[in-house]
């Protein structure tokens, strides 16, 4: 009867955004712990719980594309650039707002995303990839050469964000901006995979064909992936850009977008906790290599030259480990350990 207890559950309950008691406690003690975080750790340490939050935001941004439309993108960093610079020109060149730049970057980046969708709506697997990788290096070639817009490799300085005319500070009232955005961002992302729209995503990602005989409008649902993931990278463009309070060309690049793709495939595609745990996942893991590379560095310093080489072959060692061992990433691995300990001591 306790198997049966655990195991049946009705449709209401699977539709909670907070499925259980434990679920609830659980977040609100995350709450307490983020909300304390400036005030117990030192600044590098809020700066890196910034960055994680922003790549959280980004992540679900891409996750919406390829998690849930199926829809494989290389240009994700593109979107982030596109939303920093407009939040960058429009604070330098016209002194507006952050309240102002912040939406204006990512309707600017949605509009291109539309651009973007619409001549994909036709391809899919390597040929989107290809697409998007091409929108890619053309964001780049354009940053990099528009140098009356951009200033090309210079970059540009941003001010510090302000709100209703309070600046605020980076290490302690942007960070709470910052959260408050990640946490809205992922509630918002939550129930749109519970809604209509995010049902008829999943149908087009599993079997478009199928979906469309169905009723299922693919290509209208394929522009709305587009635009909802190039909106969300260009708030988390903007946001990095405050954050940072310089950009450049290098922020953006190629490496940037195979990142997003990383952050999604080890926290686990298709789910909002997995672009969550994903997105903190690779945030910390430089910082892990870095915490160990000294050491290691002093005590073989025959090393010390290749630490980087390192580095690199760790994300990739990680990657091809969850692609060929945990498809379904780090919260594949947490449900099944949740689904075990439910039903112990029966091994069914």
């Amino acid at each position: 009867m306790a198997v049966t207890r655990f195991c049946v559950r009705s449709y209401e309950q699977d539709s909670r955004i907070f499925p259980s008691t434990s679920a609830k406690i659980g977040l609100l003690l995350l709450a307490i712990a983020l909300i304390a975080l400036p005030w117990v750790a030192g600044k590098y340490i809020i700066f890196i719980a910034s960055v994680a939050a922003v790549s959280v935001i980004g992540a679900l941004g891409l996750n919406v594309l390829t998690g849930y439309a199926g829809l494989i993108s290389l240009g994700h960093a593109a979107f982030l650039g596109v939303g920093a610079y407009t939040a960058a020109i429009l604070s330098t060149q016209y002194q507006l707002p952050f309240l102002i730049t912040l939406p204006a970057a990512g309707i600017f980046a949605a509009l291109l995303g539309a651009v973007v969708g619409i001549p994909t709506l036709r391809l899919k697997g390597m040929y989107l990839l290809v697409t998007t990788l091409a929108f890619q290096f053309i964001v780049e070639h354009i940053v990099y050469h528009w140098e009356d817009v951009t200033a090309g490799d210079r970059g540009i300085n941003l001010p510090d964000p302000d709100l209703f005319g309070f600046t605020l500070d980076k290490y302690m009232g942007y960070y709470y901006v910052v959260i408050a955005l990640a946490v809205i961002a992922a509630i918002l992302m939550k129930n749109l995979a519970m809604s209509r729209t995010g049902r008829a995503l999943v149908a087009v990602r599993d079997r478009d064909i199928a979906a469309e005989m169905i009723g299922v409008h693919v290509a209208k649902y394929k522009i709305i992936a587009f635009i909802i993931s190039s909106f969300t990278a260009g708030i988390a463009g903007a946001l990095y850009a405050y954050l940072l309070g310089l950009i450049s060309p290098d922020h953006f690049t190629l490496n940037q977008s195979i990142l997003y793709v990383a952050m999604i495939i080890v926290g686990g595609m298709g789910t909002v906790m997995g672009a969550i745990i994903g997105a903190i996942f690779m945030v910390l893991l430089p910082e892990f290599i870095s915490a160990i590379s000294g050491p290691i560095s002093s005590a073989y310093p025959l090393l010390a030259p290749r630490v980087g080489g390192i580095s690199v072959t760790i994300y990739g060692l990680i990657l091809i480990f969850f692609l060929l061992f945990e498809p379904k990433g780090l919260v594949g691995i947490w449900f099944r350990i949740k689904r075990y300990w439910l039903t112990w001591p029966y091994t069914y």
